[in-house]
């Protein structure tokens, strides 16, 4: 039997192939995407582009369709996030052409025979700013950082310490508030929530204090703002944007916690060639 928690439910280990399964679609549609994406495309092709690979490859998008609260359901099939947007980027969010400069956020998140994978990844066109340089290595090593604290007896705040260490102490950037990772599994929120930064008073989190153990798989997510932690979506809508302007970026992995450690079920996403000069 799976073991169990206060907050952190496991998967069963008998279905940990399919959440194996399911990730790797999210890989392999964000390979794919490497060699299609370039200067002049839109949202809406790059959106129709997932969902034709992601049926080719037997799953379907968990976002399209997808309500949270009084949000319509989500429109499209990926998240696509242009500069300042960060997360829940619509294909309908950003009308032009992309162009070189900007910094494109791919989420994708594939159903396959009933398990989840879901994986972010942020693109460049054209050859990046010294900033957007910083901003991208900064989300990269906060998420390898934060991933190595996800051993079994570790408490979930260790993750949030070598996150927010990283971005905000030593880089000088901000991981945005109140957006953070998610457990998944046959459904694509559960617990835990996997908060990015340490908890103050303001800002409680739940399952700071909980331990990681055996079992749990999770997606993880810090999202990065160039100039401020704070972010808007306009009422009613979906698109979260950075409140003054500035520029973000969103890496994203699938994690299951084993006795031996945190293993990357979206391993490969580091090796995509995620400057695209096309």
């Amino acid at each position: 039997m799976p073991k169990t928690s206060a907050s952190l439910p496991t998967i069963n280990p008998a279905d940990i192939h399919l959440a194996q399964s399911a990730a790797e679609r999210v890989v392999r549609t964000h390979q794919a995407l490497v060699p299609f994406l370039r200067t002049g495309l839109t949202l809406g092709e790059i959106d129709t582009f997932v969902a034709k690979t992601l049926d080719s490859l037997g799953c379907k998008s968990c976002f399209r369709g997808y309500k949270q609260g009084r949000t319509p359901p989500f429109p499209s099939h990926a998240c696509l996030s242009v500069n300042d947007c960060v997360v829940h980027g619509t294909a309908a969010s950003h009308l032009a052409p992309l162009k070189h400069g900007d910094v494109l956020k791919i989420d994708i998140g594939a159903t396959y025979r009933g398990y989840i994978g879901d994986a972010a990844w942020t693109y460049i066109f054209g050859t990046p700013s010294p900033e957007v340089h910083r901003l991208t290595e900064c989300g990269k090593e906060s998420l390898r950082r934060g991933i190595a604290q996800m051993h079994p007896g570790k408490q979930l705040i260790e993750w949030a310490k070598a996150v927010q260490g990283h971005v905000e102490d030593e880089c000088g950037f901000h991981l945005v508030r109140g957006l953070g990772g998610h457990g998944i599994g046959r459904t694509l929120h559960q617990p835990p929530y996997v908060s990015n930064v340490i908890p103050s008073p303001a800002d409680q989190w739940a399952e700071a204090r909980e331990r990681w153990i055996e079992g749990v798989l999770v997606a993880v997510e810090p999202m990065i703002a160039a100039g401020t932690h704070k972010v808007f979506s306009t009422s009613g809508q979906w698109p979260v944007r950075t409140a003054d302007g500035s520029m973000s970026v969103h890496y994203e992995h699938d994690v299951l916690i084993t006795a031996a450690g945190p293993k990357v079920l979206t391993a490969g996403l580091e090796e995509l060639e995620d400057v695209i000069l096309k």
